[in-house]
């Protein structure tokens, strides 16, 4: 039994235990070790057995099953004993547990009001998105250490609560939004899963936000057989093979964004909807509509101040305007933002101070999140490099 199947189905298990009573960092501790547990004995499964081969017929009932011993376990100290005695009969039954997909209510049980919404989407995308704590770190910006202070805050607060009050869709969009951008560049594949989790939102939820944020993954989806060379490395969007792009998948989020547009409820999902809909319009790269791409992160800056909006934006400037007045925008900015000396290097080469350009691309390599940015980052400073030497 893979692993992926494991991760998969880990967010329904915690969903049922914290509904039957569980708190949720014990809920949380039961659902790792069960995982372990089948770690251990799924490999051995054999469907001829009728014991063995039961994980294999019903991975998610014994997942439950084995969880809830599990939390019941952890609560059998003398000062919890009572209230085992009367959990233990709450057991769930033998046989199949129900179909049901819980991920998306325990995204919104995890934005418990109890929290800050900082706290509720740094404690789901580690509980159920299933990223780590330096992901989640490099995503707000912020130490390791400092986030694993936060999510460990955060586990202890709602431990004390019962998660019957969901939190907002706001932090639910924020939370898929990160999980999203993790997916589609970093090392755990979870686009997908974000993907088709936005998507039952949107059924749920009629809010031009949500409509946005599914339309701006959309669209990043439908580039993704074209970011990466036979060879795994990356490609840059000026380069990529837009024949290779999924246009019905671009055709989709150009819908959904325009009927969120028509609302006139703007909001920063569909801004960066809209500079993703520009991109995918333009036939080729050099056809690509900068001036209204700088305008699109002008409304992104106004409405969240964020210095990756702005470092973005220094992008589009520099092609919009040359790479002369991209630089000057860079220039107002913190040189330890993450892919900071990367936009560096770019606009020096476009400007070209090669020299530069190789010294700021190979600084940038250490400060790469993934391993095919760090490759395609060296690539470039021995290209420019080797150009220098002719």
């Amino acid at each position: 039994m893979n692993e992926f199947l494991l991760r998969s189905l880990a967010p329904s298990v915690l969903a049922i235990l914290v509904r039957r009573g569980a708190d949720f960092a014990a809920a949380e501790d039961a659902v790792q070790d069960a995982l372990v547990e089948a770690l251990r004995v799924w490999p051995a499964a054999s469907p001829s057995s009728s014991h063995r081969g039961e994980p294999v017929r019903d991975p998610k009932g014994w997942l439950v099953t084995v969880a809830w011993r599990k939390f019941l376990d952890a609560t059998g100290a003398d000062t919890s004993r009572r209230r085992r005695e009367v959990l233990v009969h709450e057991e769930p039954a033998p046989g199949p547990a129900p179909a049901v997909d819980d991920t998306l209510q325990l995204y919104f049980l995890c934005a418990h009001p109890s929290l800050t919404p900082s706290s509720a989407v740094a404690l789901t995308l580690r509980a159920v998105g299933g990223l780590t704590t330096r992901q989640i770190a490099q995503a707000y910006l912020v130490p390791e250490a400092t986030m694993a202070q936060r999510i460990s805050r955060a586990k202890r607060t709602v431990s004390g609560v019962r998660l019957d009050q969901p939190g907002d869709v706001a932090t639910v969009l924020r939370v898929l939004y990160l999980v999203f951008n993790e997916g589609y560049s970093g090392d755990v594949d979870l686009a997908a899963e974000a993907i088709r989790l936005t998507r039952q939102l949107a059924a749920q939820v009629d809010h031009p936000e949500v409509a946005g944020l599914l339309a701006l993954m959309l669209l990043h989806h439908a580039r993704r057989a074209a970011r990466t060379a036979p060879d795994g490395s990356l490609v840059p969007l000026a380069e990529q093979d837009r024949g290779r792009w999924d246009t019905e998948s671009i055709a989709e989020g150009v819908e959904i964004l325009q009927a969120a547009l028509a609302r006139d409820r703007l909001g920063e999902f569909q801004a960066q909807a809209a500079v993703a809909a520009l991109h995918a319009d333009a036939p080729a790269a050099e056809e690509t509509d900068w001036v209204q791409i700088v305008e699109w992160y002008d409304e992104l800056v106004r409405l969240t101040d964020s210095p990756v909006v702005r470092l973005n934006r220094a992008v589009a400037v520099g092609e919009a305007d040359g790479p002369r007045a991209g630089l000057t925008a860079l220039a107002a900015l913190d040189a330890s933002l993450p892919r900071h000396a990367a936009v560096a290097a770019y606009l020096h080469e476009r400007a070209g101070d090669l020299a530069t350009a190789a010294r700021l691309y190979a600084e940038a390599v250490h400060k790469a999140p993934n391993l095919a940015e760090r490759d395609h980052l060296t690539r470039q400073a021995a290209r420019l490099n080797a150009r220098r030497r002719r």
